[in-house]
């Protein structure tokens, strides 16, 4: 079951979601952070399992390029309840200029921290990003029940656009 604005209004109440954002019928604007990461790999390639360089600043401005793809964050420390879990989605007003928005879609109930979104420019122009713009929206759901063991994984806790921790899955490990 989706939560309603009522719903929504009462994990603002509870702390589970910052005071002073944009509460829609059903979801959440979260707004974008001064926060920007992008992938810059040593041999030129990506090898799964293994760790990969990344190029960070933190400005009130990015120009993203035609194709180019960065990593930004959310200004919002968000939380999820045990027995709730969300998922995170573009909004459609910035997808339809070629901005596509991701952030493996899926939060577990469990989570804290800030979102890490991932940022494609798919049009043919470069597309400036500002700190403080409504760029993607929350939306939650109840589960059947509290989560028996709640998120505790490798991204919580974070709070700038956050690399890729693959390489600290159990199959990479050995």
């Amino acid at each position: 079951m989706i939560l309603s604005d009522t719903e929504l209004k009462k994990l603002v109440e509870d702390g589970f979601l910052p005071p002073g954002l944009q509460i829609g019928p059903s979801s959440v604007d979260l707004t974008l952070s001064r926060s920007f990461t992008w992938l810059d790999p040593e041999e030129g390639k990506i090898v799964l399992g293994k760790p990969v360089n990344y190029c960070t600043v933190e400005q009130d401005t990015f120009v993203m390029q035609p194709n180019q793809f960065i990593l930004a964050s959310t200004e919002e420390v968000i939380r999820i309840p045990d027995d709730m879990a969300a998922y995170v989605e573009g909004r459609s007003s910035i997808g339809r200029l070629g901005l596509q928005i991701q952030n493996a879609s899926f939060i577990d109930g469990g989570f804290y921290g800030k979102i890490t979104l991932e940022l494609e420019n798919q049009s043919g122009f470069p597309i400036e990003l500002k700190a403080g713009i409504r760029i993607c929206q929350i939306v939650y759901f109840k589960m059947t029940s509290a989560a028996e063991q709640p998120y505790a994984g490798k991204y919580n806790g974070q709070n700038v656009a956050t690399p890729s921790r693959l390489n600290l899955d159990p199959e990479f490990s050995k």
